[in-house]
């Protein structure tokens, strides 16, 4: 007898993980390996937040919090808004999560059904399609490139909605893979666009703080309906203790809550009373911004030398995304091939781009800068 399995699994592998394993595995058989694969940052959460964790440890008994996420970091979060962007944000708003990628269940299975249409650029963060799909939610793709800077414009829109109406919009800025962001004017016509057509905007902010020359825009300046994901994995360097959160509109907050209470119980403990910490240490993570742009100028000088020419604008998030037609139409044996020849480990476009990702590649800068350095003239030595 074959049992009946779901179709929700039957979804595309997240290949940066492929590549973590492949890289994983070389580093086991002791030959070098140099990490620009995988968008996590080289530093350890701030040693505030190491701080207060060991505290929890001793004092604490680590008991459940209630769903939304602890009232003091609900507060710790919203003050970020006013010290950072000048908004008001109320803490009532504010729903901590499992990671960003919890806030993401819990944001598209309160606003969307099964059968709606939600898109975003493509090349974009394949999770955003992969766990709709699970959903049973089309992800609608909006081929992108770089005379839009890889960002959705109304003009992409307007095709997508000539074919069926659009239930939803996913935008991130800075985004992954391409670390380009939109002006406030472009996110305002994308926030108004989303207003006139009674469209739900999820914006992904969770490189928000990782910037080069400018601050981004949060859409809560341009919206009241949008919802926002953030985390504490990029620029508060907190990736293994899986803490996010949402802001979301009044009309959605108690769906939220009550997905949250069955699907998460809650965030995990410890993660929120270390979070409440990571306010406190803007200096240090200001720090390892100050590294990442020390690695992206490098980057951008060097690649070029290595053959990696036509590079995305890295307005922000630690990424450089390069057209690599010239040297291939396999991105993927690209990847298998540098990793093997050269010990630098990096992700293939297609993880990003189903279509076109075969003529992209994605390199990460958030390792030390003599990891980044020492990859650089690795690659260089390879095909300078």
């Amino acid at each position: 007898m074959v049992l009946k399995t779901s179709s929700r699994g039957q979804i595309p592998a997240f290949i940066v993980m492929d590549v973590m394993q492949a890289a994983a595995e070389r580093e086991a058989a002791k030959e070098a390996v140099y990490h620009l694969e995988v968008g996590q940052p080289g530093t350890s959460a701030p040693a505030g937040v190491i701080e207060a964790a060991r505290a929890a440890l001793d004092d604490d008994r680590l008991a459940y919090t209630v769903a939304l996420g602890l009232p003091e970091l609900r507060r710790a979060i919203a003050k970020r808004y006013t010290d950072y962007y000048g908004a008001d944000v109320a803490p009532e708003r504010i729903v901590v999560t499992t990671g960003s990628s919890g806030g993401f269940v819990l944001a598209f299975l309160s606003v969307f059904d099964v059968g709606d249409r939600v898109a975003m650029a493509a090349p974009g963060y394949p999770c955003y399609r992969n766990i709709l799909s699970a959903l049973g939610i089309e992800p609608v793709l909006l081929m992108t490139d770089a005379s839009h800077r890889f960002q959705p414009i109304p003009e992409l829109l307007d095709k997508a909605m000539g074919e069926a109406p659009l239930d939803g919009l996913i935008v991130a800025s800075p985004s992954n893979p391409t670390g380009t962001m939109l002006e406030p004017d472009a996110l305002k016509e994308l926030a108004d666009y989303c207003d006139t057509h009674g469209i739900r905007l999820i914006s992904d902010e969770i490189y928000h703080g990782i910037t080069y020359g400018r601050k981004a825009a949060t859409v809560l300046e341009y919206s009241s309906s949008a919802i926002v994901l953030n985390s504490f994995s990029k620029y508060f360097s907190m990736t293994g203790w899986r803490l996010g959160w949402m802001v979301v509109p009044e009309d959605v907050l108690r769906a939220v809550e009550c997905l949250a209470q069955n699907f998460f119980i809650s965030p995990p403990t410890l993660s929120q009373i270390a979070g409440i910490a990571a306010f406190d240490c803007i200096e240090e993570l200001d720090g390892n911004v100050a590294r990442y742009a020390e690695n992206r100028e490098l980057l951008l000088d060097r690649l070029p030398k290595a053959g990696f020419e036509d590079l995305a604008p890295a307005d922000g998030a630690f990424y450089i995304y390069a057209d690599v037609t010239r040297m291939t139409n396999d991105s993927e044996a690209l990847c298998r091939k540098i990793l093997h020849e050269t010990g630098v480990a990096v992700t293939p476009g297609v993880d990003f781009d189903p279509e076109r990702g075969n003529r992209f590649i994605r390199f990460s800068f958030a390792e030390s800068n003599r990891e980044i350095a020492g990859a650089a003239e690795a690659l260089i030595d390879w095909n300078g």
